[in-house]
């Protein structure tokens, strides 16, 4: 191999490098401007708090990797700021609420009050009246701490097997005579056999009572109540139904959230304070189990309650 040969090698050698060097010096421009691109899109991003998503046109995969983590970062940041301004919304309508709902039972109050100190006498009626209007503000608040507490993790409910068909029948039985009254049509559909379910009686109880109450008061005009249980390999669903005006499907994502009245959806006059379901869905929760909504206005309005089964008996265990 003669000098020639050795320098040609040797410079063609030398332009190769030069052009890997060139070409690795250019890559590095290139993505230390995109880079400084994408630090000032971003950087516009924050400061604006705009929804913008970061753009970057490239080929390289570790950028595009980069710019991709990053949006998603945005996607749960915007996420966050939807939820928590939902979440003060509801603070102010629960405060709203709250304001109304303590306010009218005691501007009530107050008036018989006034009425009895200007007459110097007072009558049985008036006191009753009097009686359940303050009894009304106490249960408000007896439920606004219930929620509280299920909210704050500081109302642990003890679980055991109880028997769900008992609990019903005998829940259901507690309303006889209001049902009576108001000539509603009832039907029960409950096996004569126990059917046990991970639960607590009170907590069962006060789901029922909850549920119950509220086809009465929003089901008046259909006059129908029902319940029914049914049974599947791990579930055990109870079903109140009622046939009055319903609700409607756009609001009924929102009726077991803090304070939802459906003002919109059903009359003011038989509306609640909104925290009966909501407290029943956080006990429905607390053992396990669920409640959801299936409503058809005037044609059957159904609240489940979905529990999980248990055995009729348990190894070990023997009836006395």
């Amino acid at each position: 191999m003669n000098d020639r040969t050795v320098f040609g090698l040797i410079s063609f050698g030398a332009a190769v490098l030069i052009s890997v060097i060139f070409w690795q010096a250019v890559r590095y421009i290139s993505m230390r401007k995109k880079l400084a691109g994408m630090t000032k899109e971003l950087k516009e991003i924050l400061d604006k708090d705009t929804s913008a998503y970061l753009m970057v046109f490239t080929d390289n995969k570790d950028l595009s990797k980069l710019a991709a983590q990053i949006n998603r970062l945005q996607e749960k940041h915007q996420k966050a700021k939807a939820d928590f301004f939902r979440s003060e919304m509801a603070s102010k309508r629960m405060l709203s609420n709250i304001s109304h709902d303590i306010k009218t039972p005691m501007t009530v109050v107050l008036g018989y009050l006034e009425i009895m100190r200007l007459q110097g006498k007072y009558s049985d009626e008036m006191m009753k009246k009097t009686e359940q209007k303050a009894q009304q503000v106490i249960e408000l608040m007896n439920q606004f701490f219930s929620l509280a507490k299920l909210e704050a993790g500081d109302g642990d409910i003890e679980l055991s097997r109880i028997d769900a068909c008992g609990i019903c029948r005998e829940t259901v039985l507690g309303f006889y005579e209001i049902l009576t009254e108001k000539n509603f049509r009832v039907e029960i559909n409950l096996p004569e056999k126990a059917v046990y379910v991970q639960g607590n009686k009170e907590a069962l109880q006060r789901i029922l009572f909850n549920l119950l109450s509220n086809a009465i008061r929003y089901g008046y005009e259909g006059k129908y109540l029902g319940i029914a249980l049914t049974q599947e390999d791990k579930t055990v669903s109870v079903v109140v139904t009622d046939k009055g005006r319903g609700i409607e499907k756009e609001f009924a994502q929102n009726v077991f959230e803090r304070l939802f009245t459906m003002e919109d959806s059903r009359s003011r006059e038989v509306q609640g304070n909104g925290l009966g379901l909501t407290i029943a869905r956080n006990l429905a929760l607390q053992m396990g189990g669920d409640i959801v909504l299936e409503s058809i206005p005037y044609e059957r309005t159904a609240f489940t309650v979905k529990l999980k089964k248990m055995p009729f008996e348990i190894p070990g265990e023997r009836n006395s």
